[in-house]
């Protein structure tokens, strides 16, 4: 994979990490933080799990795009149809029966004496 180079006033250039690495090591913090809210069973495993959704999505396009003209293309576009993509499609599956399993917003009986607001007719 290429590397990020950027030119200095003098004309040298130096190496950083590529955007790619950087971007695989925040998939992979966003990985671990949503099974630790998953192990733990905490609520906001949702919002982890949607984001991470989100990153493979990115990851996949990301990596298939820079390897477009390259022989690592097939080897990019099978990652992303085969495990990218599917783990995307089952997390955010999850969080959607997460969510419909919710009562959100709480449901209240009415006190006595409550009663529910009109209707208006518009």
């Amino acid at each position: 994979m290429s590397d990020i180079r950027t030119e200095l006033d003098g004309g040298a250039t130096t190496r950083a990490p590529s955007a790619e690495v950087r971007f695989d090591v925040l998939l992979v913090l966003a990985m671990a933080c949503t099974a630790l809210l998953g192990w733990r069973r905490h609520r906001a495993v949702a919002v982890a799990a949607t984001a991470t959704a989100a990153l493979l999505i990115c990851d996949a396009w990301f990596d298939v795009s820079l390897a477009l003209g390259t022989p690592d293309v097939w080897l990019s576009a099978g990652l992303a149809l085969c495990v990218e993509l599917p783990l995307a499609v089952y997390l955010i599956r999850k969080v959607l029966g997460m969510l419909s399993l919710a009562q959100w917003p709480p449901r209240t009986s009415l006190a006595d004496g409550d009663h529910e607001p009109a209707q208006q007719d518009c």
